[in-house]
């Protein structure tokens, strides 16, 4: 299920810090010192892909792969932490799953997993598979398959088999990724009223959008005394509310970045957007955190809070309109 957050004008709205949970967050600083996130990018020629996976899956897989290095994981169970990513989530950090089921790999908030914002996390989330893996006896003679099972408990069982092959590849592409630590990572709530943010250009932005649901989608409009919003006047006037002025449209937002590089994680704040950069990006939102965005969807809706992110989606990548290091 996916989160949902109430509709009702914002009022009151205050910063409060994601609270990781102690184990984890333990293991964490124990590998990786005091950051709780990684920015990964693979090395190497994987500019045209490996195995079928782009350039966000494989940096995504990178951060798997390094957070189990770090573990003094084996081969075993990297491969075996990579074929279940691949299976739950083509290994796209998802905001959405089967009813609560968030991430790279689809774990459940409900279950015990962690919050919404820490399991969206890739490298919390790689954390709780390999601790997971690691307490399951004799899990180094079981194959790939029944590994990644017996952590998952999947009602398919034995679905994780057929990515074997692929995780072998991924892992031979990203062993000996470039990956620093995120010393200010903010992973963010996804929630109006608890708004989280790196800087208060971002804070100013998403406290204006949030005070906007529920408004209809018009086509050109720029606000209330239009009747509403369309995607890019949305975010151009949050930003406006923050005093950054953007273009007018989602095409030309994008192309005035700055650009989040691939495979760094999403700030709040940050602009997302969807379609062709060479020829038409066609849909901008305003991420919110843990894998959430407000945007204008379409005709017939409503300004509203939906994930980001989804497996036949068109994502083209993300801006950062205020450089997170000012204005704090």
């Amino acid at each position: 299920m996916i989160l949902k957050v109430a509709g009702a004008m914002v009022g009151v709205i205050v910063l409060i810090p994601i609270l990781i949970g102690s184990g984890v967050q333990g293991a964490i600083s124990a590998v990786f010192g005091s950051s709780s996130s990684l920015d990964c990018t693979p090395t190497g020629d994987t500019s045209n892909g490996v195995a079928g996976y782009g350039r966000e899956q494989l940096a995504n897989a990178a951060t798997i792969v390094a957070v189990g290095t770090k573990m003094s994981v084996p081969e075993h169970g990297l491969v075996t932490a990579l074929a279940a990513a691949m299976q739950e989530s083509t290994l796209i950090n998802l905001g959405h799953g089967d009813r609560d089921s968030l991430g790279l790999f689809q774990q459940r908030p409900s279950q015990g997993w962690g919050t919404p914002a820490q399991i969206m996390n890739p490298t919390y989330a790689a954390t709780k598979f390999f601790e997971h893996l690691l307490a399951v006896p004799g899990w180094q003679s079981m194959t790939v398959n029944d590994a990644a099972q017996a952590v998952q408990r999947s009602g398919t069982p034995n679905a994780y088999a057929k990515h074997e092959p692929a995780a072998r590849a991924v892992l031979a592409a990203v062993l000996g990724a470039n990956c620093t630590p995120s010393e200010n990572a903010l992973v963010g709530t996804g929630d109006c009223n608890a708004i989280q943010t790196p800087n208060r250009a971002a804070f100013a932005a998403i406290n204006y959008a949030c005070g906007q649901r529920g408004l209809p989608y018009v086509w050109g409009g720029d606000g209330p005394h239009e009747g509403g919003f369309d995607c890019s006047g949305l975010t151009k006037a949050a930003y406006g509310a923050a005093g950054i002025t953007l273009p007018r449209t989602a095409h030309t937002q994008f192309h005035a970045g700055p650009r989040v590089p691939v495979g760094q994680p999403l700030l709040p704040g940050d602009l997302v957007f969807y379609g062709n950069p060479n020829t038409k990006i066609r849909h901008v939102g305003l991420y919110i955190g843990g894998g959430l965005m407000i945007d204008a969807p379409d005709r017939g809706q409503v300004v509203k809070i939906e994930p980001y992110r989804y497996p036949s989606d068109d994502y083209a990548g993300a801006t950062r309109p205020v450089n997170r290091d000012l204005l704090h």
